[in-house]
């Protein structure tokens, strides 16, 4: 069996390294309040109220309520699986991918696209913040706020579950406190009635496409759910989590700024929260903000720690992976990727879920490899022997994301998720029957 102790360590501790590549032990876990701070904290976000607002400025109130509804059982369903996956095995989604469907050199594949999909979501919502702490503030300009936004974020991931929680315990109590008193102040000047029953001020959205905006917006975070439930303690605490964090997320802080856009008759967050709330709501937003682009940085750190192991077999720590992906993201902030935000969504939204398809397919239905998991967890390390390639993945994958980007019917989303399902399932089956044994296994090497 492979562990921590017996592999090269190529570079000296810097913060904490999280148990980047092993098993999270059960004396490390959480009980699932902690977590679940953390998992609301992803969706109490300043991105959140832009995506409200999106949605509200192109479509009526009850139309953006249902937009949220299908897309939030979409992600709830996602989050669930996957989570109680990398809470059972206390691993990193792109680790525990070796075993559920990627293999060693698939694994590196789905931790390439994560961690270069959260170091692009880590440039937005740094740049939010950068533009709000600019607006406020003044003084530098919006690229050096983000230089020092991003550091700021960068520092706490350092340090890692701990520090991230810790920023979570103070930004999420004030992020909900500024959005009761955003809904109030608008609401003093708009009864609510009137901003239910309001057209939409802007040009139409479909409800595919509003679907598609929600579940696209957190698809990413649904998938690596495993870099945060390895920390949970049992699948009911995965279970309470989830349901608690992303109701509450998607439905409070969604619906609000929905009901803020028809309000102000914008799709600018930033003025919509600053028209309502001044000066101490701003900052309150701007400090929440932290709350999911700690999460963007860690898990895009853990990804790239992946990838370095199996590529090169060399384990870097991740608080210095960590540092230098926080600086690759701010960069690209400074850039102005912002301005991509839409279109990023909607391609977030059917490249994505044939990842948790895979994987949950692989893991709960065929459980290829879950004989070697129970067997390497019981001795708190990891499987020893690992397939080379999965290639029946790759084109499960590449199929389903093509569903997802040219079928025209339906929420691409799902569409993306269920075909990468199926397509994967009967595809194995069929090699299982081509090899002449019930658990289907490509050309394995040591890890």
């Amino acid at each position: 069996m492979a562990t921590i102790d017996t592999a090269r360590q190529d570079v000296a501790e810097i913060g904490h390294d999280d148990f980047a590549l092993t098993r999270v032990p059960y004396s490390a876990r959480y009980s699932w309040v902690s977590v679940a701070v953390q998992r609301f904290g992803q969706l109490s976000a300043l991105s959140q109220f832009l995506l409200g607002a999106t949605l509200g400025f192109g479509m009526s109130f009850w139309e953006a309520f249902w937009a949220i509804t299908l897309g939030a059982v979409i992600l709830e369903v996602v989050s669930i699986l996957t989570g109680i996956a990398g809470q059972r095995e206390g691993l990193s989604t792109t680790v525990l991918g070796r075993w559920t469907g990627f293999g060693k050199y698939g694994s590196t594949l789905i931790s390439l696209i994560i961690a270069v999909s959260l170091v692009g979501w880590f440039g937005i919502q740094n740049a939010v913040f950068a533009e709000g702490v600019h607006s406020l503030v003044g003084g530098l300009p919006v690229w050096a706020w983000c230089v020092v936004t991003g550091l700021a974020v960068t520092l706490i991931v350092v340090y890692g579950f701990l520090s991230m929680a810790w920023t979570a315990y103070i930004t999420v109590p004030a992020f909900l406190v500024l959005a009761g008193y955003s809904i109030i102040t608008a609401l003093l000047e708009h009864p609510l009635g009137e901003l239910v029953a309001s057209a939409p001020p802007g040009p139409r959205l479909s409800l595919a496409a509003g679907t598609t905006l929600v579940a696209g917006g957190f698809i990413v975070g649904a998938v690596i759910t495993p870099d945060m439930t390895r920390f949970n303690r049992s699948p009911w605490d995965v279970v309470k989590q989830t349901v608690v964090g992303v109701t509450l997320g998607e439905y409070l802080i969604g619906l609000i700024g929905v009901l803020l856009a028809h309000a102000v008759k914008s799709a600018d967050v930033i003025q919509i929260v600053t028209s309502t709330s001044g000066v101490i709501g701003t900052l309150i937003l701007i400090a929440a903000t932290l709350k999911i682009n700690d999460w963007n940085l860690y898990s895009a750190s853990l990804g790239f720690a992946n990838l370095i192991d199996t590529v090169w077999g060399r384990k870097i720590n991740r608080g210095l992976i960590t540092i230098l992906v926080g600086v690759l993201g701010t960069a690209l902030s400074a850039a102005g990727i912002l301005q991509q935000f839409t279109g990023f969504l909607t391609l977030l939204g059917v490249t994505i879920p044939p990842l948790a398809g895979i994987m949950v397919v692989d893991y709960f239905i065929l459980r290829r490899y879950r004989p070697e998991l129970d067997e390497s967890a019981a001795a708190g390390t990891i499987p020893g022997r690992v397939e080379v390639w999965n290639p029946v993945m790759l084109a499960t994958w590449v199929l389903a994301s093509y569903v997802g980007y040219k079928v025209s019917w339906g929420i691409p989303t799902l569409n993306a998720l269920i075909a990468a399902g199926i397509v994967y399932y009967v595809l194995m089956k069929v090699v299982a029957w081509l090899q002449g044994q019930p658990r289907p296994r490509f050309r394995e090497v040591e890890v």
